[in-house]
């Protein structure tokens, strides 16, 4: 079953847009539910990537919080609440969603509510068990991502990562989605880097040959990138960022109005509700969904002035966005 879509649910998406057309024109307003929500499983990786604020030591906010996984009271309530409004439901934020025991679970729960479903992983903690209930789960499609096509090329920044788990992934999925006639999208993805441009024909000429059925190419989002970065690819054309005529790289120039802090949030392990997949420090919460229902936080007055915020000046977290 793919995504159900019934009449709330249209007449939601309708307003979704009806609201975000009105924003450009300087009427904000919010008269909808989210239409998509990216909940995180987990708020920790086994890898240590280079530009990942998990990775770094910035993004694992479970000593903080207390939550290194979605405990079930929260996933409950985020069901119940998005389930009548919303048609997708990402299972993805900072952390490697595998690592929540339940994550098969709540995927048949969201798959059973008629929510179309997308897990995206690091394949580190893949088994063909695993692979199994996913696919069972009614899974609509998960990424697995796999920066380089070699140990050298992918531990650059796979630090800690070992591709022949990578590569056991994607073929347990491929080999459990036949097996059960899945229907399971299985897409490979790959951050265009310096370290592996090299290899991107190839990519092209094997993904399916590792197990997927299709192939994403994806920019890195680079921190320290002023002076040019080891990870920027040489082709600038497949970067996110360009030289100034100051002899500095600057952010390519985005359009304003984000469809997304209209049509999304997150929702992290603890039921933090933030705007958007890049407000990584969780600096722009909207409240928790424990605390008060999703659409007062939806339409609160913190979501508002984001929204205007967007519109305008632009908080930083969009001006590194890439969407």
């Amino acid at each position: 079953m793919s995504v159900a879509l019934t009449k709330s649910r249209f007449i939601n998406t309708l307003r979704c847009y009806g609201n975000y057309a009105l924003s450009r024109i300087g009427l904000v307003r919010i008269s909808h539910m989210p239409t998509f929500v990216s909940v995180e499983p987990a708020a920790v990786c086994q890898l240590r990537c280079p530009e990942c604020p998990v990775g770094m030591g910035k993004g694992d906010r479970s000593e903080v919080k207390g939550k290194r996984t979605m405990p079930r009271e929260v996933w409950e309530r985020v069901l119940k609440e998005v389930a009548p409004y919303a048609h997708t439901m990402q299972f993805y934020f900072q952390g490697e969603p595998l690592l929540n025991k339940d994550l098969p679970q709540m995927i048949a729960e969201a798959h059973e509510a008629g929510l179309y479903t997308i897990v995206s992983t690091n394949g580190q903690a893949m088994t063909e068990k695993m692979a199994e209930q996913l696919i069972r789960a009614g899974l609509n499609k998960i990424i697995v991502s796999m920066d380089g096509l070699t140990k050298v090329s992918y531990e650059a920044y796979r630090v800690g990562g070992d591709i022949e788990k990578c590569k056991d992934a994607l073929r347990f999925l491929h080999e459990v989605k036949q097996r059960l006639h899945g229907r399971t999208t299985i897409e490979l993805q790959c951050l265009r880097l310096r370290t592996n441009e090299q290899e991107w024909t190839a990519f092209r000429r094997q993904y399916k040959a590792f197990g997927a059925n299709r192939l994403a190419f994806k920019t890195a989002q680079l921190y320290a990138y002023e002076n040019g970065h080891p990870l920027m690819p040489t082709n600038n054309r497949h970067c996110r960022y360009e030289k100034g005529k100051d002899g500095l790289y600057h952010r390519k120039k985005l359009s304003r109005g984000c469809l997304r802090v209209w049509s999304g949030v997150v929702i992290t392990t603890n039921g933090e509700v933030l705007p958007c997949c890049y407000d990584k420090a969780h600096e722009h919460s909207y409240g928790n969904i424990m605390e008060k229902p999703l659409a007062e936080l939806f339409a609160s007055e913190k979501a508002r002035a984001f929204r205007q915020a967007a519109l305008k000046e632009q908080p930083q977290i969009c001006k590194e966005c890439w969407k």
